[in-house]
């Protein structure tokens, strides 16, 4: 692999630097930028400043920049924590130096015992999908990243032994291609530079794209085991592909055939079924295709009709085809048995107007319909799959008419010989006309096959190429996925593996490459034979040349001969094919192939579940005996904000390197000269890049890019991702930052945490509930990501630290850490504190491993708690102990009235005047104490009581409260309040006497009552019914009784406050 850029070594190698001497030279450069910085302000501040130009300076000074970030850690030294925290979030400062240190302490590598063997605790093991070499990583690879590494980071939280590969893919069309366009923007050709230099580009191309990879990977957290890096073409890797080729060809199952393949003109190569797209075409369409003017269009859509003349008769028989072109290797015309239409021209013959041929009339009654179009057909068996099985069912000639680069050979006449395929379908349509044979053109709705790699039109053409025979090997996986050996999430993807596996087809595994890894494969030429290069009997492969001789002189029998390796390479995906084993040694027996295959989960986009898992499944079953692993997790395609699919050419694609720090619009315009795009191309990206972007991409970092892609993951096949979105996870890493700060202030120097989180009994209720949720907290992550539910497992991590620990707990113990508090207050207050940051930070962390590792070493350990990471700390799970049901129930409820008073205040708009004194209101003698228009209502004892022990939370949580009352009845709330119901027994009221309009009030009450009243008649009605006892169930009685005595209070409490602004008028 290619590694990540080191520091320069110094300029005496007898004299290394040291550490000290490192974190100086880095002090030194933050000095530098900091000084510089300063000296720039000063000089502007020193300038003049214009009549009136007062404010312009101001804003000026508004928009100075902050001091860069210049990390001071020496690379794989750990962070120095003893400084005081910034003054905000600032993502590249928290995620610099973490991954460094991570990778030098070997946390990423696999925990065993001191055995050397698997934890008790399980494994776990992710065969990371191979990014291909082709270019930089996508915003589509990130999402692979925080998934896998989410799930990794979790389940060696957990205590496993976890293995995360990663490895690189030679992607063998797609990176000799983006190679081939490069070259030829030189000027130069691969067959200028010959087959092993060029194959020497290649591998510069890839060493160069492997290292910018490892660096993206690194950025996004990716916590590999980069000791066991891995690459399709290193020597242990192809040292599998020829042990698979060779022993698939010794069972029969790999075999070599002269058969139809879809061939790409403009790669030159053959491809298989799955890389090839079917365009959808309503009728007539013009389409430009690869490989011609830009300014030429072709009709597709169509079907013409066309006569043969019949062979000594002056009869004409029409046939009808799409690609009127490929009349030229018409090797029959097939009507059905049964037509009395043609019945008189059995075993007659056609004359081709253009080639010396005589074409047969065949009767086939499968191929033809009497019903459609004329019920006769032209064969062409070497250019159509239908047409292939035709020939071989009446052992037609098989006349390919096309050279590998689209034009047409000497196979279709003078007239077309050295054509391109194109022109020569207009042009055999004109010579139709001329000779009075056209007969018509219609539209006619069809499907083109379109290379997904290049965009050509794929041509169906005779090869001699090595095949395998998927039918067994399917047959085999099919049967152990029933027996619940794999399971594949989403159902939906399962539904359609079935699908495939059991229709599944012959693969081609040539290539017509030079970049891959060449057949194993040996044409064994004997002197003074005449052989068929195309027969698989002349033919023999070997693990090394050795062997392939051996076998050539049994085959030879003593003959001379010459070994000839074929010149093809291997389809990519029957490397990639063989990744989960592969990666572990095999077929050599190591003790990695025993400890971590089966792997335990394959994470991957669902559009590659053929390309790729399938063949895992067929190939991982009959060469190791065992499922490659136990579960399939097929993740959305990311499309853009506007739902369509990522393109270079529509300036979406995103790399996820931008999105982390940060891209204005002209640097993203740039970007685009780095890869193939043409002018024109480039145009339009940069209109759609203006259009997504207007000021370029926020800088968001690494952990809010992780979040956002698992908050998207629920489990669909489309995610449409907003950048906005991902800088509001932005903001949530720096309420967490700002939090936890805050929160360690009220951690003083003194505090040492208590040696286990177990409560100590001197919780208050809002430690409880704090606490209670947590644990929920915890039992619900744990949950979600057992059932790769990522969406739900970001949200209950996303409510707990916001909702609950930042918006309620944070403030409620405000008041407990004060001085005026007892000390046992006091510090079980900030050992809750702890636990919740303790333990929520970890329940972050597989989600958002920088800003979590960054916060959790500034927390001080519990005494003889030695982990030196968060990443390998203990992942909090459901804590009996931290079970408080009673206290969330009791402490929800006065929440809920803290919520219904804001809400109150707000509605009446009178947050900000919510303390006055009482003597101006005319508060009944009772309360003539209160400073604060507040009453809590509770008709309930036990209510009553709850409210008043919490009086200090309500006032925390409530801004602008100086004070609650808490009474029994109404004749405790004075006149003038405004109300509100929250339960049957339980009211909140606010005094708003003289801020509101009286008459509105009433009108308002009046509405609100008739509502009350009506849907209270509706309940009193159905309770009324006769069988209603007996016929409806229990529950449903319960909460109907509930409903019907809400409405009974909420009336009581609307006819009070109505009667109550009357008599104020």
């Amino acid at each position: 692999m290619s590694e990540p850029s080191a520091t320069a070594p110094p300029a005496d190698p007898a004299a290394p630097i040291s550490k000290n001497a490192e974190k100086k030279k880095a002090k030194m450069k933050e000095n530098e930028a900091r000084l510089a910085l300063k000296a720039a302000k000063a000089a502007k501040a020193a300038a003049t400043t214009p009549a009136g130009g007062e404010k312009k300076a101001k804003k000026e000074k508004e928009q100075e920049q902050e001091v860069p970030f210049v990390n001071t850690t020496p690379k794989g030294e750990k962070k120095d924590m003893s400084q005081p925290m910034p003054a905000g979030y600032n993502p590249i400062a928290i995620e610099a130096a973490w991954y460094d240190w991570w990778q030098a302490q070997g946390f990423f590598q696999p925990q065993l015992t001191q055995n050397g063997e698997v934890k008790p605790e399980g494994v776990f093991v992710i065969p990371s999908p191979p990014p291909n070499v082709t270019g930089s990583l996508h915003i589509g690879h990130a999402l692979t990243v925080a998934i896998q590494d989410c799930l990794v980071r979790w389940n060696r939280m957990l205590g496993k032994t976890t293995l995360f590969v990663p490895g690189f893919d030679h992607a063998g069309i797609s990176t000799q291609s983006v190679v081939e366009k490069r070259l030829y923007k030189t000027g130069v050709t691969r067959h200028d530079l010959g087959r092993e230099k060029f194959v020497e580009k290649v591998w510069e191309w890839k060493e160069d794209y492997q290292g910018r990879i490892t660096n993206q990977l690194q950025r996004l957290g990716g916590s590999y085991d980069w000791t066991r890096v891995a690459f399709t073409m290193n020597e242990s890797l192809s040292k599998a592909v020829v042990e698979t080729f060779c022993t698939l060809h010794e069972e029969g199952i790999l075999y070599r055939a002269n058969r139809l393949v879809n061939w790409c003109v403009k790669l030159n190569t053959t491809l298989s079924n799955l890389e090839v797209d079917q365009k959808q075409l309503e009728g007539r369409t013009l389409l430009n295709v690869p490989g011609y003017d830009l300014k030429e269009k072709f009709e597709f859509g169509i079907i013409v009709s066309f006569a043969y003349p019949i062979e000594g008769s002056d009869e004409k028989i029409v046939v009808a085809t799409t690609r009127p072109e490929t009349m030229l290797g018409d090797t029959a015309v097939a009507v059905h048995s049964q037509d009395p239409r043609y019945k008189h021209l059995h075993g007659k013959f056609v004359k081709h107007p253009f080639v010396d041929r005589r074409i047969p009339i065949i009767t086939d009654d499968i191929v033809v319909d009497m019903a459609f179009g004329t019920g006769a057909v032209k064969i062409t068996p070497a250019h159509d799959p239908n047409d292939y099985e035709v020939g071989a069912r009446h052992k037609l000639d098989f006349i390919n008419i096309l050279n590998d680069d689209g034009t047409f050979n000497e196979n279709a006449g003078e007239k077309f010989k050295g054509m391109k395929r194109f022109h020569a379908r207009v042009a055999v349509v004109q010579a139709l006309k001329d000779l009075g044979l056209y007969v018509e053109t219609k539209d006619n709705p069809m499907q083109i096959p379109i290379c997904s790699k290049s965009g050509d039109v794929i041509e169906p053409i005779l090869k001699p190429q090595w095949w395998v025979n998927c039918t067994p090997l399917a047959e085999e996986a099919v049967k152990r996925t029933r027996a619940g050996e794999l399971n594949i999430a989403p159902k939906s993807s399962e539904a359609e593996w079935y699908r495939w596996l059991e229709g599944i087809q012959d693969w081609c595994i040539s290539r017509q490459l030079w970049w891959g890894h060449r057949c194993p494969a040996y044409f064994v030429k004997v002197e003074g034979q005449d052989q068929d290069r195309n027969d698989g009997k002349h033919w023999v492969v070997g693990r090394t040349l050795e062997e392939a001789m051996a076998r050539a002189e049994k085959l030879a029998a003593g003959a001379k001969f010459t070994l000839e390796q074929d010149e093809d390479v291997l389809d990519t995906w029957f490397s990639s094919g063989l990744w989960p084993w592969s990666i572990q040694g095999w077929p050599s027996k190591t003790k990695d192939l025993e400890m971590f295959y089966p792997a335990s989960l394959l994470e991957t986009g669902w559009d590659i579940l053929f390309f790729w898992v399938a063949r895992m499944v067929i190939l991982g079953v009959h060469l190791t005996g065992k499922m490659p692993f136990s579960e399939v997790y097929c993740h959305a395609m990311i499309r853009d904000a506007h739902g369509r699919k990522m393109s270079k050419s529509l300036g979406n694609v995103i790399d996820p390197l931008d999105v982390i720090q940060g891209l204005d619009l002209e640097s993203l315009h740039q970007k685009l000269y780095e890869g193939n795009l043409d002018e024109r191309e480039i145009v339009k990206a940069k209109a759609g890049q203006k259009k997504d972007f207007p000021k370029g991409i926020p800088q968001c970092g690494t952990d809010a890019l992780r979040f956002a892609l698992c908050a998207y993951s629920g489990g669909g096949r489309d995610i449409n991702l907003e950048i906005l979105r991902v800088e509001g996870y932005r903001k949530f890493c720096n309420k967490i930052f700002n939090a936890t700060k805050f929160a360690m202030l009220k951690l003083d120097e003194t505090f040492v945490p208590s040696p286990a989180a177990q409560p100590t009994g001197n919780e208050s209720l809002v430690e409880k509930w704090i606490l209670h949720k947590l644990n929920l907290a915890s039992e619900e992550i744990n949950k979600q990501l057992t059932d790769r539910n990522f969406m739900s497992a970001t949200n209950a991590a996303y409510n707990f630290w916001l909702y609950e620990l930042c918006d309620v707990y944070i403030e409620a113990m405000k008041p407990m850490t004060e001085e005026s508090a007892s000390e046992t207050t006091r510090k079980s207050a900030q050992q809750t504190l702890y636990t919740c940051l303790d333990h929520g930070l970890r329940l972050l962390h597989p989600f958002m491993p920088y800003v979590t590792e960054e916060l959790w070493q500034r927390l001080p350990r519990r005494p003889n708690d030695p982990t030196p990471s968060i990443m390998v700390s203990k992942y909090p799970t459901f804590d009996k102990a931290f079970e408080f049901s009673q206290a969330e129930r009791d402490f929800d409820l006065v929440f809920s009235a803290v919520k219904a008073s804001r809400a109150l205040a707000a509605a009446y708009n009178v947050q900000q005047n919510l303390q006055g004194e009482s003597a101006q209101y005319s508060i009944p003698n009772s309360v003539a104490n209160a400073t604060l228009p507040v009453f809590m209502r509770a008709e309930k004892e036990d209510e009553a009581e709850l409210f008043a022990s919490q009086i200090p939370t309500f006032l925390a949580l409530t801004k602008n409260c100086m004070s609650v009352d808490v009474v029994r009845d109404i004749s405790g709330v004075p006149a003038g309040c405004g109300s509100e119901l929250l339960t049957p027994t339980i009211f909140t009221h606010i005094l708003v006497r003289g801020q509101v309009d009286i008459d509105a009030e009433v009108n308002k009450g009046e509405k609100k009552l008739a509502i009350a009243k009506m849907n209270l008649s509706k309940i009193q009605k159905i309770e009324a019914q006769a069988d209603y006892e007996s016929t409806v169930p229990e529950s449903v009685r319960l909460a109907n009784e509930e409903r019907r005595k809400t409405f009974e209070a909420d009336i009581q409490l609307l006819e009070h406050s109505i009667q109550m602004f009357t008599e104020m008028k």
